[in-house]
């Protein structure tokens, strides 16, 4: 049978309708893939917003400020060493933390999850020292040093997931089996330089992501049979060094 010319034209038509659509339809799907999921139902406020009930720091420099979290050190209040503002609430496992945070460009801050507790030791500088996980914050945006890397707090790893990397890490040491979840110039944009940044960190199993404002910027699996954390603290960091101030607010958390 022989199409009319009009009836070729229309079918033509919705070709090239259904692969529009198509390709729109990928196109969202691969955007999704990079997007921060809805909250979870079961996030719960875990800073009250008046005082740091449930939290244990140095009270010399760490404080509430207009309903954030506040941690100053200045040279006649210094810290010595790196010193953290301890959540009370039990070891976190697999998780959902969102937060928001904003500090100074002197010096760096951190966000520690399944960590522990130094006590005793050389690396014990002071009574609210942690080891283990950190989520880097930073008031920078140009790569390397920014905000949301992995870093090994008082671990050998180091830097353990750089900002745009799919990494995992066994015995053998870190693979990096992608680095374009975001570049530079995607970052500049990304990065509120002297304001707030929304963190969401989700932990589950062995897999770790880390979004900032929305965006997906690491994924790290930490397979390494004797260094891979599985639960511990959850706590706000005061880097010690240069003068600094840090501040956390809209703190909430999930647990699996």
């Amino acid at each position: 049978m022989v199409l009319s010319i009009s009836r070729r034209r229309i079918l033509a038509g919705l070709a090239v309708a259904l692969a529009a659509v198509t390709v729109a339809h990928f196109t969202v799907a691969s955007a999704d893939d990079t997007a921060a999921p809805a909250p979870s139902p079961e996030l719960k406020p875990i800073f009250n917003g008046e005082d740091l009930s449930g939290w244990d720091g140095d009270s010399r420099l760490w404080s509430v400020r207009d309903g954030v979290i506040h941690g100053e050190t200045t040279p006649e209040n210094p810290s010595k060493g790196n010193t953290f503002l301890i959540w009370e609430g039990g070891n976190v496992g697999d998780f959902e933390l969102r937060l928001s945070f904003r500090c100074s460009v002197t010096n760096n801050s951190g966000i520690q999850y399944r960590s522990t507790r130094v006590t005793e030791g050389k690396q014990a500088t002071n009574d609210w020292v942690v080891k283990g996980y950190q989520h880097e914050v930073r008031n920078e945006e140009d790569f390397p040093n920014v905000p949301s890397f992995i870093y090994d707090e008082k671990g050998s790893r180091k830097r353990m997931c750089m900002v745009g990397e799919v990494a995992v890490w066994d015995a053998d040491g870190k693979k990096v089996l992608r680095d374009d979840l975001i570049d530079q110039a995607g970052f500049k944009e990304l990065m509120k330089v002297d304001d707030w940044n929304d963190v969401v960190i989700i932990a589950k199993g062995n897999n770790i992501k880390h979004y900032l404002n929305g965006r997906l910027v690491l994924d790290f699996t930490d397979k390494h049979p004797e260094k891979a954390l599985s639960e511990g603290v959850l706590a706000l960091q005061l880097h010690g060094g240069k003068p600094m101030w840090t501040e956390f607010k809209d703190v909430r958390l999930a647990q699996f």
